[in-house]
């Protein structure tokens, strides 16, 4: 089962050695990230650093002409990944005997909603979320689409996979962060996603929904979970906390604004690459979930891309909504974390990738072969060994 690794830029550059070591794991291609949020990364065996912080969203390369003049244009990144990091890393993998796929983030943004703050999702209290662009504003959606196809399709990239490609949220992973004081589970997070920009609230009034009413009644069905009381998990939550049409419509103007983006950004991806570039989907299988694992229509999606990463480090639970609607060809691609500090299970990747071919998976992705140890980065080169 064909493997690929996830692989930032400032792993390779200045590092000799690291290209060699990871074709060394057996995995065949990189996912090499070419457009990546704000982070702090541990790089274990840099020769000349331990700790990057990017310290905002940029592209990690030179951005192009078409953003000349525009109000939203990506940010070139700084020192942490200078000039044309991307290619300096991607050309030294290629030397290495790997596949290079590029790594696109898009709808997750903190300094695109710093400086331009009427980009952002405003939720029912009139809080701004920064990092998180709202995908239904026009300007916002010419954005990304531009940036996936600049992003995606970079010198020597064989395909490319698509993060954030639809609706963020509530949940960030922000740095310092304290919102798990109250257990929000499926339903709380959902109403506190909802977002009432302009162009969301023309949105809603398209479904027969009154936007100033509609927020109003988010604040009261949220108003026992700030309590205390039990968020029941799922959509019928939802339903029981919103009520059935009302929660009904709002998910039909997200789903349909997440669809026609992914529709959009992918059709820029295909005009701008050559013939038989890939284009997968960092997906989930339930369309109303936010976040770097875009809420997806299985169906909808498969249709239109070459198919999906899936994370399945909690459980292969995932796999099963896009397995059944996969025709012949289609990637279903099972995202493992093979960082242990990070919550991984390097030890158990070989059965784990066996459970996943089992329930329909056709190629693994390992999270991530620059932030793994020495001993994680020995237990994947094991497991890929008896594939």
């Amino acid at each position: 089962m064909k493997a690929s690794a996830f692989v930032y830029p400032w792993d390779v550059a200045g590092d000799p050695e690291a290209p060699a070591r990871i074709a060394s794991l057996g995995a065949g291609q990189v996912t090499l990230a070419s457009a990546y949020h704000s982070t702090r990364a541990l790089t274990p065996r840099h020769p000349r650093h331990r700790i990057v912080t990017a310290e905002y969203a940029a592209v990690l390369y030179p951005p192009g002409e078409r953003w000349a003049g525009r109000g939203l244009r990506p940010y070139p990144a700084g020192r942490w990944a200078p000039g044309d990091a991307y290619g300096e890393a991607a050309a030294a993998l290629a030397a290495a005997g790997l596949e290079v796929h590029t790594w696109v983030v898009l709808a997750h943004n903190s300094r695109l909603g710093a400086e331009h703050p009427d980009t952002s999702v405003v939720n029912a209290y009139g809080d701004r979320y920064p990092w998180a662009p709202c995908i239904a504003q026009p300007a916002t959606r010419a954005y990304l689409v531009d940036l996936a196809a600049e992003a995606a399709v970079r010198p020597g990239a064989r395909g490319t996979e698509l993060e954030s490609l639809g609706w963020y949220g509530l949940q960030h992973l922000h740095a310092h962060d304290k919102t798990s004081g109250v257990g929000l589970g499926d339903a709380g997070q959902y109403l506190m996603s909802l977002c009432f920009c302009p162009s969301c609230a023309a949105g809603y009034g398209e479904q027969g929904l009154d936007p100033a009413r509609l927020a109003a009644g988010v604040r009261a069905a949220l108003e026992p979970l700030w309590r205390g009381a039990a968020d029941d998990g799922g959509w019928p939550a939802v339903e029981k906390l919103l009520g059935q049409d009302t929660a009904a419509a709002t998910r039909a103007w997200r789903d349909t604004v997440a669809r026609t983006l992914q529709e959009e950004a992918v059709a820029a991806v295909r005009a701008a690459a050559p013939g038989g570039f890939q284009v997968l989907l960092h997906a989930d299988p339930v369309t109303y979930h936010c976040g770097a694992n875009a809420g997806v229509d299985p169906a909808h999606v498969l249709g239109i891309a070459d198919g999906v990463v899936v994370p399945c480090t909690g459980g292969t639970g995932p796999l099963a909504p896009f397995a059944g609607r996969a025709d012949a060809g289609k990637v279903l691609a099972a995202n493992f974390t093979v960082v242990t500090g990070m919550g991984g299970s390097p030890a158990t990747l070989a059965s784990d990738a066996a459970r996943a071919r089992a329930e329909g998976a056709t190629e693994l992705r390992l999270y991530h072969a620059g932030l793994a140890s020495d001993d994680d980065l020995s237990a994947v080169r094991e497991a890929l060994s008896g594939r």
